[in-house]
């Protein structure tokens, strides 16, 4: 009974003493993220070349976080808001065309990506190509994130 009491006169207490604490701001430091492990972030490699590395031309690397939108990705809010619009409860938005999938045989080029980091509180780690119908289907369904292949119709996916 006593220490309910006294949890109770805390939790009274709390509200009054922060009021007290200076801010950060007003010490001259920056305000932290309120939950810094919340946010979603991505790191996205987009090679228009299909090859990868520090050396190689058409290599475009952003970092994209979401839920606050932030980042050097070019398309910030359309990015956050296209993967927002894929992602179900239990469910991998940027899960591989599943093996046992029927393709177009079509080749839409040689574009390669990656994406790597953290959505919905759970590890991505993606690769995505252009090398037959359904690999394409993926990729324009994370244009905004992806960015459309020169040359190549920009396609709107519902769903």
């Amino acid at each position: 009974m006593l220490l309910r009491r006294l949890a109770l006169a805390a939790a009274a207490l709390a509200p009054a003493a922060l009021l007290t604490l200076p801010s950060a701001s007003a010490a001259g430091l920056p305000m932290p993220p309120a939950n810094p492990e919340s946010n979603d972030h991505l790191t996205v490699t987009v090679s228009d070349t299909g090859k990868f590395g520090p050396s190689v031309a058409g290599v475009r690397t952003y970092e994209l976080y979401c839920h606050p939108a932030g980042g050097t990705h070019p398309r910030v809010r359309e990015a956050c808001g296209q993967i927002d619009s894929r992602t179900t409860w239990g469910k991998d938005p940027f899960a591989p065309v599943p093996k046992d999938s029927v393709c177009t045989m079509i080749y839409g080029g040689p574009q390669r990506a990656t994406v790597t980091g953290k959505w919905a509180g759970r590890p991505v780690k993606a690769e995505f190509t252009r090398k037959n119908g359904c690999e394409i289907d993926r990729w324009d369904r994370f244009s905004s994130l992806l960015g459309t292949p020169a040359g190549t119709p920009h396609v709107h996916h519902k769903g």
